[in-house]
């Protein structure tokens, strides 16, 4: 009996082993492609691997790029079709079933599924034509696929993941994050005043000083030939979803243009085409508004002007991979008036967000690169679908600017917007979306320069050429932060009577810190403590007062001055209070003591660009203009650069408006890829600051072709 009863359990176990492996891809709803069309793309891979895809129409080249950035980076592909499928979780696990819920919580697939045919038809044919491509890539290498039944996608699955990933790059992750965690709300705002002086503080003549996203504009007055010149330097993560891929992409119907994307956008989001260029910055205006609802006992009503109404609710289930198996979590999602909402310990909570429910986004981002001129740039931006972002533009004619892009929410006085508002009345709802022509924006300033890195629109081109803070409408949430590399680029640039390419390049790679700057209150914070006895506290300090204030990588100090830095961002940047500086510099020095023997290793011995066989040293920090913003922590204690200075592309229309571009990634263009040439064929003159040629030019690329092929 016991005998049978241990074979029963034994094959118990084995069935429900088998259904925990199995459930998740008989469970997921089978794609169906797009309807069946034959496109004509051509792909020529120059020397570094960069594809420029060729087309007679638009969709025609979408399916090129589909096809191409597959060859090169599929995982990552998958993972993006997965996030917009709901399934990511079943692909990598808990954090990707994050992902997931997220995905039920904003409605993403119900939006785009709503909304897709109401597109216009030359956009639904590029994301129909764009998911082609993957699937016909994934037919063909179906031993690379990661996950049952992920394909076929169809263009409404590109779609889900506009929807989905646009509102993060505004911080609405962070406060799903902290009401799912039952934590305060992170702070909307940095003050009423910028965190760091006027520009008028800052020194215009005097000592030269050595050589998150950063962008330069010079107009040709400012420039030392007569060029129209953008730095594009958005930084993003080195690896993963959001992640830059370079391309170039040109039609038989006079689309043209060279730039970067992410994973599962059919086109290029910034760059340049023969008329004009963009680069974008990640902006913070308060465009999150989080309402406390008056609900019963179960959550099941709240009230609204007086009277109740039903919440909506909706189970779903989220595969979480653990091993070989997926396992099934059941997680409610909600709805009421204001949008999603979500239930913990303290109450309901409903959330308003810029540019919810909506796929104007894809159109604009396609109209954008689509732009002859400044007018009908503008007219592009003024979709109004991407909900947050700075845009900085330079062309042809000499025309720069600056536009504070937000879907800024309407908003009436009388109601802190900052905080927690009151969700039973309409008084605290306002619909809409404040008019593009309110947005802030700064064209052609007298300075004739423009910058941003993630600081205040209110410092952007210099003394007398600024945004004033009086113009516009508090209710507007407009940003105040600064950081050490806006404060850095203006005091550069100031200080620059004529810019030239040489100088904007040496201003964009500086590594120093500006003592006007948050970061240079932080180091005087940190020498002021008091070791008390502390023996490595006091050498630690002796370190860092012989420390030059930079991080070029020749001198003394750089690594702990750097590591002290981090660790001044991560309260910084998020708008908390100041950690312990003291104890700062004890974690600090004791990283270095135990990991290198000393306090004072050079910097690039410590901070390194490594990927696959190529380990290399590297300068800058974080929050300096040569940007290391993060690393991982290796087993020998280097420290391994993953997010910071990624894509960076310089942009030059001469006096007769003739466009050349020259661009630099950290690894290459097939990141993923270990036996390709070009897994890292670009890390050296990454790591030497030095770029290549774009070859926007067809003639140019039929120089420097590698292959050239019909996918």
């Amino acid at each position: 009996m016991l005998r049978t009863l241990g074979l029963g359990l034994a094959g118990l176990l084995v069935v429900t082993a088998a259904g925990l492996a199995l459930w998740e891809p008989i469970a997921a709803t089978s794609g169906t492609p797009p309807t069946a069309h034959r496109y004509d793309s051509v792909i020529a891979r120059d020397r570094f691997g960069v594809p420029h895809i060729f087309g007679k129409t638009d969709p025609d080249v979408a399916y090129g790029v589909a096809y191409a950035h597959a060859e090169d980076d599929f995982a990552t592909l998958q993972e993006a079709v997965a996030m917009a499928r709901g399934r990511l979780g079943a692909m990598t696990g808990a954090d990707g079933a994050k992902v997931d819920y997220t995905l039920a919580l904003l409605g993403a697939r119900a939006t785009a599924h709503r909304d897709y045919r109401k597109q216009p038809a030359d956009v639904r044919a590029l994301l129909d034509a764009y998911a082609t491509g993957l699937n016909a890539f994934a037919r063909r290498h179906p031993g690379e696929v990661r996950l049952a039944r992920l394909f076929p996608v169809n263009g409404e699955d590109i779609a889900t993941g506009f929807v989905l990933r646009t509102p993060f790059f505004f911080g609405l992750d962070a406060v799903l994050g902290a009401l799912s965690g039952d934590r305060p709300l992170p702070r909307e705002s940095a003050g009423a005043t910028p965190d760091a002086p006027d520009p008028a503080t800052l020194p215009a003549t005097g000592e030269r000083m050595p050589n998150g996203s950063n962008a330069f504009v010079v107009a040709p007055g400012r420039s030392t030939d007569g060029a129209t010149r953008v730095l594009s330097n958005a930084h993003q993560p080195w690896k993963g979803p959001v992640a830059w891929y370079e391309l170039s992409v040109q039609s038989g119907t006079g689309w043209h243009f060279s730039g970067a994307t992410f994973p599962g956008v059919p086109f290029p989001v910034m760059g340049h085409n023969e008329h004009l260029g963009w680069t974008n910055t990640v902006n913070r205006p308060d465009l999150t508004d989080v309402y406390k609802l008056v609900t019963d006992a179960d959550h099941t009503r709240y009230r609204f002007d007086g009277a109740w109404r039903p919440l909506e609710a909706q189970r779903v289930w989220l595969g979480v991979r653990v091993g070989p198996f997926v396992l099934p979590i059941p997680k409610m999602v909600y709805r009421a008036v204001q949008g999603p909402v979500i239930v913990n310990k303290s109450g309901a909570f409903a959330i308003r967000y810029a540019g919810a429910d909506q796929l104007r986004m894809i159109e604009e981002y396609y109209r954008l690169t689509r732009a002859r001129n400044f007018g009908e740039w503008q007219q592009a931006l003024a979709i109004q679908g991407v909900p947050a972002t700075n845009f900085l533009y330079g062309d042809a004619r000499g025309t720069i600017a600056y536009v504070y892009n937000a879907s800024f929410p309407n908003r009436r006085p009388g109601y802190d917007y900052q905080h927690l508002l009151p969700g039973d009345t309409s008084r605290a709802l306002m619909p809409g979306t404040v008019p593009f022509a309110q947005v802030p924006r700064n064209v052609n300033p007298a300075s004739g320069f423009l910058i941003n890195a993630n600081n205040t629109p209110y410092q952007a081109a210099g003394q007398g050429s600024e945004l004033r803070p009086q113009d516009y409408s508090p209710l507007l949430g407009i940003e105040t932060d600064t950081t050490n590399r806006g404060t850095r680029a203006l005091e550069l640039m100031g200080q620059t009577p004529r810019i030239g390419e040489a100088d904007l390049l040496r201003i964009k790679f500086d590594t120093g810190i500006s003592h006007y700057s948050w970061a240079a209150r932080w180091y005087r914070d940190i020498a002021a403590i008091d070791p008390r006895g502390d023996p490595q506290l006091r050498a630690a300090l002796d370190v860092l007062r012989g420390w030059n204030w930079n991080f070029d990588g020749h001198h003394g100090g750089q690594a702990l001055a750097a590591i002290l830095l981090r660790t001044g961002q991560k309260w910084h940047y998020q708008r908390r209070p100041e950690l312990d500086p003291r104890d700062a510099l004890a974690k600090a020095a004791a990283y270095l003591q135990t990991h290198f023997g000393t306090l004072d290793p050079p910097l690039g011995t410590v901070l390194r660009l490594r990927h696959g066989k190529v380990d290399l040293p590297l300068d800058g920090a974080p929050d300096v203009l040569r940007a290391a913003s993060t690393w991982t922590e290796a087993p020998d204690g280097r420290l391994v650069v993953n997010h910071g200075d990624s894509f960076i592309m310089l942009m030059t229309w001469d006096k007769a408006g003739r466009v050349e571009s020259r661009s630099i990634q950290p690894f290459g263009a097939a990141t993923t890829r270990p036996e390709s040439p070009h897994y890292a064929d670009q890390a050296p003159l990454f790591a030497a600051h030095r770029l290549k040629p774009v070859l926007f030019w067809r003639e140019d690329l039929r120089r420097n072709v590698e292959r050239v092929y019909r996918p």
